[in-house]
């Protein structure tokens, strides 16, 4: 992923700053501030998360921050006193405050070669009409995709159980362009509305989506695919992942941000539970816990939330992957304890079939993890977060190249995703596993580079560079482990990282050995 603002390029693959198309040299904690408020540049970064995310947590002197933060803007053209990018908010934190845009980075060769008031049915569910997409220009060959694709759209939609959709006989009778959006919301009851144009030129076709929050009209997302007519089933296929995938990341963001607007006392559970999305993929212990108070004043007003429940247990089960505290095995227990509450309350959820697999991982259990795992994808088989954690467990349980599958798949579908350094460490073991040292030390630097990577993403990167013979990104790595947490072993590495493969477990048990973990 690729951020610009002004002469500015942030490559979060490559970790490069660029300047007109030159690379310009900073610190690496100077890149990873950088990249965190550009990243947030929607919101406040607090000074404590700062820390969290560039230090992981150590004690650093206010003067230490100010010196990363000074260097910061000097790299971009900023200072103290212009503030022009980045501010100072005091007492509180920092803001990116430049107008930036995100693309994306040109694609991995292995992935590139896989590739009025409306009044709502439900107010504490999110819910979303399809209309038929708008034929634009002449008809062409494949004229009817303008029908065919939103109708299978609206298929592939009803498998996400945390989202209601409308029937195809109630969508497809309006039209946005005459009936407009805040009249599309009233008269469906709908929150969100998926829409889209088709066009021929010559033998292309371009596709356009987007889709709206009807409460305002305001637009939440949109993309457009194009190619030959000829490849119309391939770019359908490309469509369907594409739209799925981002509904699972967009529509809990933009609730969370309305959610905001209200005061604490207002909120429902529904709201309480994406605020506590917010804080939960931030991997850190002080947003953890303010994630565990969101998804328990959830549970406080709706006892029967299951996705509550589910978000529950991935607090604990982040807790005790993460070595946040000496009880682990009572945090393992909890973990397991809300995975199981929200199966009772809704075993057909993806989200609830992800977080009881991952519980499986916390005592090593890498089998017993599979079947959750395997059905979370085969409820919604463009849950990109099912397809990561599914292809970590197969890359730790002796099934490689299945593995690399469903991770490419989920890096397709997902690239914007909060966990996509795990993404990347995944795809680093399954070229572990099968002997591809140099690959896999590859991957693992960008994991350990990507923005949000804790410090046992480090580790992978310490051991699988050793493994490959590059002692000097090794003893970086292991130095930058050793600085966010002194205390990490390798006990420790193989409590998270559970391998099946006795071979495996030894060559990474003795390169960090050599390490000294």
């Amino acid at each position: 992923m690729i951020y610009r603002f002004g002469e500015f390029e942030l490559d979060l693959t490559t970790a490069e700053l660029r300047a007109g198309g030159s690379v310009r040299a900073v610190e690496p904690q100077v890149f990873d501030l950088l990249a965190l408020l550009v990243a947030n540049r929607d919101r406040l970064v607090t000074h404590d998360e700062l820390i969290e995310k560039v230090w992981d947590g150590r004690v650093i002197s206010d003067a230490a921050v100010a010196s990363r933060v000074k260097s910061a803007r000097q790299a971009v053209g900023d200072d103290g006193a212009a503030q022009r990018l980045i501010r100072t908010v005091h007492g509180r934190g920092y803001r990116f405050v430049g107008e930036a845009t995100q693309v994306a980075a040109a694609p991995h060769p292995d992935l590139a070669a896989s590739s009025g008031s409306p009044t709502f049915v439900d107010a504490s569910q999110p819910s979303i009409a399809v209309l038929p997409f708008q034929l634009v220009g002449a008809e062409g060959p494949c004229a009817g995709l303008a029908l065919a694709l939103p109708h299978e759209l609206i298929i592939e939609m009803s498998r996400l159980h945390w989202l209601v959709v409308t029937a195809r006989g109630s969508s497809f009778r309006l039209n946005a362009a005459e009936t407009g959006y805040l009249e599309i919301g009233r008269l469906l009851g709908v929150r969100y509305c998926l829409s889209g144009t088709v066009a021929f030129e010559g033998r292309g076709l371009v596709v356009t989506v987007e889709l709206i929050d009807t409460r305002d009209s305001t637009l939440v997302w949109a993309d457009r695919c194009s190619g030959p007519v000829d490849d119309v089933h391939l770019m359908r296929e490309a469509i369907l992942r594409q739209t799925l995938a981002a509904l699972e990341i967009r529509i809990p963001f933009r609730e969370a941000d309305r959610a905001r607007l209200l005061v604490a006392e207002n909120l429902d559970a529904w709201s309480a539970y994406h605020l506590g999305l917010q804080h939960m993929y931030r991997f850190n212990r002080v947003d953890n816990g303010a994630a565990a108070v969101y998804f328990e004043r959830a549970i406080t007003l709706d006892p029967g939330f299951a996705r509550a429940h589910a978000g529950l247990s991935f607090v604990h089960f982040q807790t005790a992957f993460m070595r946040h505290t000496d009880d682990l095995a009572g945090e393992i227990g909890q973990a397991r304890r809300h995975a199981e509450r929200s199966l009772e309350l809704d075993p057909l959820d993806p989200f609830v079939n992800f977080t009881m697999g991952r519980t499986f991982w916390l005592s090593g259990e890498l089998e017993g993890s599979l079947p959750w795992l395997e059905r979370s994808t085969t409820l919604s088989p463009h849950y990109a977060q099912g397809l990561y954690a599914r292809a970590w467990t197969e890359a730790l349980a002796e099934r490689p190249v299945e593995g690399r599958g469903h991770v490419d798949l989920a890096m397709r579908l997902s690239p914007l995703d909060p966990m996509y350094y795990a993404m990347l460490a995944t795809r680093a073991f399954t070229h572990l596993a099968l002997g591809e040292d140099g690959e896999a030390a590859r991957w693992a630097e960008q994991a350990a580079r990507a923005p949000g990577a804790h410090v046992l993403i480090a580790m992978i990167a310490a051991a699988l560079h050793a493994l490959a013979g590059d002692a000097a990104r090794a003893a970086v790595w292991a130095q930058n482990v050793r600085e966010r947490n002194g205390v990490l072993r390798r006990e420790d590495f193989f409590r998270s990282f559970p391998m099946k493969s006795a071979v495996m477990r030894t060559r990474v048990s003795q390169s960090l050995e050599r390490l000294g973990f």
